[in-house]
């Protein structure tokens, strides 16, 4: 790829962003010029003399807006045909909109936490995607239609806006709606498609158009009503108001800006009446967004904190009581949201700091013999606390990360931020605020285990030089601020120099503070852990003994000779991977013990970043999903794993009995089974190359790398071997993985002599799965099947390319249906398997590259 071509992608990448970044600006620009002649003090004067049955009634008409919003969540998992507890619906459509109202980043937005509570009950990432973009268009159309409707009755709010007469207003809008509600009725009730360009839409029964309409409503006016009962004296009747609210957060979903900060506000302020005072207006605002996104915020992040508290039981746990069973699964659905909100969190506390520290002291002057001590406290006050807030900031990424430190330097900032607070002119209520959050923030400690650089390289001399770059950045930095001019200068006139201060004090607090956040960012990165080969001494070995012990068939593909690895500094866990091109591609989740798998992908994705990669996480289990999630990956499933649980398997029932009479048909010819254990006769591996060069030959197959073993003498010597004869002649073998224990089992490689017949497979499986039944395993795999319906699909082309290298043994039943229809006759349990691919790389890109590796060579891939 050209470098003029790369930049176009990246660009078109950004496009979302910038686009999203302009709109905002173009806001606050607005919004700066309407707010120009406003006083900030008149501002906070009217917002603390709002009175307290207003206040009751905006949070009463906010609790109201937001049981709406769950509607949403109740109408969308209808229109799936899925059905859950109110309760589970509840918490999830509250926390989703608690949070991604608020804050609107992919991490923490709606659909990620509807996939976290959601998928907990059994809903796949698809039908998640499909209930968050049901509300997203639900949303949106009950916004615009309800924004043109209020125009219809109150065309005259937009008269200074819009160059139209106000009757053409009235009468377009009046046919904006009825055409959109006869276009909406006419494809509900013939149950028809919408298709717009690529996408194809299908709309609710009208039933349940009907409920949307109820929902949409009651959201719109409780919504307005919580903005119009804060506005003063003047403001439109509430009638026309929602018209106004509507169009002015119509324009900020559009903005894609975070709650549409600044858009809202511009369209607002920009359609009331001249002679409503713009400052009461500004304080209107400012408490709606307290009110309407704040404090739904807080009682989110609050009932996040306690359900911590309620998981790790003491006192809190016995205090709330057991937590119910139909509920548990919800609850620790949302214990996977603790980093994330923990760094937005951090994030928005460092902003504030620094808003706070910008906002000039108003209050009485010291004692005159204080004078000199005050005024130090209030210059270094206020310049530690945005140094405090910028900290805050930079810390928000290592906790997005999972970084140990980063937690408790952030609760170390808070604490210092407290006291200072308190120190400059005793400001309790900025000092309350850090406080609670603080306290609300201890109850997720245990959700960052990641150590950073500050104590991986405790009592090393890399470690005293980074300590002492932060003892002397924070020194330096102390000693220039209190040698800043006496007074309540304040920051700017300090940076440029105000009141005769010498150039060289700047210089030296400006750079005081850069090595102050340089060594915090220094202290912060991940431990740079390297990939390892297998030809490095004893890494084969640590990795073959974490395989044992895990006991999972899939592990034993580590031991291909053909990956990297990289393995968790406990060294109770591995990844291994391979690398295409640009794409680090990690071959199924991390094997080994559980607590150290996130840190392993996490690293896996910073190592990968670091050598200018892509990571792609291929053949993924439905255990982990939440996290590839929580680490910005999309999930597309690739297949379904058959599983056959042998406990208590009973092989001469009936789901079993055509399979049975197949296999005796081969006994009655005199074949037998038999297992070979390791080490072989090099006799039986030579007739097994027999049988694997026939195979080969008859065009059944390809030797497969990267996901399947190949046939190699040392691979087949670590495994026992399923071996079916006939008067001496081999006809068939298998490889059976089946590590540790023995508990789980599967088969890599099954070949058999093309004039056997893919009966040999029945006769294999039948005998191994009863073979190991017998010795106590609990589960057999009989491997990835396509997913169900794939023919019907525009993916199809896309699979028919690939899949005879993704899924085993698929040429010999001729078409993808027929392997999933065979393997269904075994009765298993389909799990479904995923490929997780990070932002901006195509889903196609990565299963070629999946294909490559598997393949061994792009010949082998496309010639075929």
């Amino acid at each position: 790829m050209s470098s003029s071509s790369a930049l176009i992608k990246a660009l078109w990448r950004a496009f979302p962003v910038l686009l999203g970044l302009g709109l905002f600006g173009l806001g606050l620009y607005a919004l700066h010029h309407l707010l120009k002649p406003v006083d900030p003090a008149a501002v906070l004067a009217h917002v603390r003399a709002t009175p307290k049955p207003v206040l009751v009634a905006a949070v009463l008409a906010t609790a109201i807006a937001y049981a709406a919003l769950v509607g949403y969540d109740v109408l969308a998992l209808r229109f799936i045909g899925r059905t859950l507890p109110l309760r589970v619906v509840s918490l999830g459509g509250f926390l989703a909109y608690a949070f991604g109202n608020t804050i609107g980043v992919s991490v923490v937005s709606g659909g990620a936490v509807r996939y976290r509570i959601y998928s907990a009950f059994g809903l796949n990432a698809f039908e998640v995607a499909t209930v968050s973009g049901y509300i997203a268009v639900a949303l949106g159309t009950g916004l615009t239609l309800a924004g043109f409707a209020a125009l219809a009755l109150h065309p005259y709010v937009l008269g200074g806006l819009l160059p139209l007469p106000p009757e053409l207003i009235r009468w377009g809008s009046t046919a904006v709606v009825v055409l959109s509600i006869a276009a909406i009725l006419f494809i509900s009730w013939g149950n028809r498609s919408l298709r717009i360009w690529k996408l194809e839409l299908r709309l609710p029964s009208p039933r349940n158009l009907a409920g949307q309409a109820v929902v949409t409503l009651v959201d719109v006016v409780a919504a307005a009503f919580t903005l119009w009962v804060l506005m003063p004296a003047g403001t439109p009747p509430f009638a026309s108001f929602v018209a106004i609210y509507a169009i002015a957060m119509m324009a900020g979903v559009l903005s894609h800006v975070p709650g549409g900060v600044g858009v809202f506000e511009a369209v607002v302020i920009s359609t009331l009446p001249p002679h409503v005072p713009v400052s009461e207006v500004a304080a209107a605002l400012l408490m709606f967004r307290i009110i309407y996104y704040l404090l739904p915020f807080v009682l989110g992040f609050a009932l996040v904190s306690l359900n911590e508290l309620r998981l790790a039981g003491g006192a809190i746990g016995r205090l709330t009581g057991n937590i119910p069973a139909p509920m548990r699964p919800a609850l620790e659905a949302v214990h996977g949201m603790v980093p994330s909100l923990t760094a937005l969190v951090s994030f928005g506390f460092g902003v504030y700091l620094v808003m706070v520290s910008l906002i000039p002291s108003v209050r009485g002057e010291a004692i005159e013999e204080l004078r000199l001590i005050a005024a130090l406290m209030r210059e270094g006050g206020t310049l530690l606390l945005a140094m405090l807030g910028v900290t805050l900031l930079i810390l928000s990424h290592g906790l997005g990360r999972r970084i140990k430190a980063a937690f408790w330097l952030m609760l170390a900032a808070l604490g210092v931020a407290v006291v200072t607070s308190l120190l400059n002119d005793f400001d309790y209520e900025n000092a309350g605020l850090l406080a609670a959050g603080a306290v609300l923030l201890w109850p997720f400690r245990r959700s960052f285990y990641r150590k950073a650089k500050l104590t991986d390289s405790v009592f090393s001399p890399s470690w005293f030089a980074l300590v002492f770059a932060v003892l002397l950045g924070g020194g330096v930095f102390f000693f220039f601020i209190h040698s800043a001019p006496q007074g309540t200068e304040d920051l700017r006139a300090l940076v440029k120099g105000g009141n005769g201060v010498p150039q060289a004090l700047r210089a030296g607090l400006l750079a005081s503070a850069l090595l102050f956040l340089f060594a915090i960012y220094l202290a912060l990165r991940p431990k740079q852990a390297a990939a390892l080969d297998g030809s490095q001494p004893g890494v084969m070995a640590q990795v073959e003994a974490i395989v044992a012990q895990a006991g999972q068939p899939r592990g034993c593909l580590a031991l291909t000779g053909d990956k990297r690895f990289l393995i968790s500094e406990p060294g109770g866990a591995f990844l291994m991977f391979r690398e295409q091109g640009k794409t680090w591609v990690a071959l199924g989740d991390p094997v080994g013990r559980a607590e150290e798998v996130a840190d392993l992908c996490w690293t896996f994705l910073d190592l990968a970043r670091r050598s200018g990669a892509e990571a792609v996480f291929y053949d993924l289990g439905p255990d982990r999903l939440a996290l590839y999630g929580e680490m910005g990956f999309s999930l597309h499933r690739i297949g379904d794993e058959a599983k056959v649980a042998l406990r208590g398997l009973r092989l001469w029932d009936a789901p079993f009995v055509p399979l049975r009479e197949e296999a005796a048909q081969w006994q009655a010819k005199g074949a037998t089974c038999d297992l070979s254990l390791p080490p072989h006769a090099p006799a039986l591996l030579a007739e097994l190359a027999d049988v694997s060069d026939a195979w080969l030959q008859a065009g059944l197959g390809r030797d497969k790398r990267f996901s399947v073993g190949h046939f190699d003498a040392d691979w087949l010597g670590r495994f026992a071997l399923a071996v079916v004869r006939q008067g001496g002649k081999v006809l068939a073998f298998a490889t059976v993985l089946a590590p540790g224990a023995g508990h789980h089992v599967a088969f890599d490689l099954l070949r058999f002599r093309p004039e056997a017949g893919a009966g040999m497979m029945t006769v294999l499986t039948l005998y191994v799965m009863e073979r190991y039944r017998d010795q106590g395993a609990h589960s057999f795999s009989l491997g990835v099947a396509p997913p169900e319906g794939l023919a019907a699909r525009s993916v199809e082309r896309l699979w028919n390319r690939f899949g005879s290298f993704i899924y085993r043994n698929s040429a010999v039943f001729g078409s993808f249906a027929g392997a999933r229809a065979y393997k269904q006759g075994f009765g298993p349990d389909w799990q479904p398997r995923y490929i997780a691919v990070p932002p901006g790389l195509s889903p196609t890109r990565a299963m070629t590259n999946v294909a490559l590796l598997i393949a061994g060579s792009s010949r082998n891939l496309f010639g075929r």
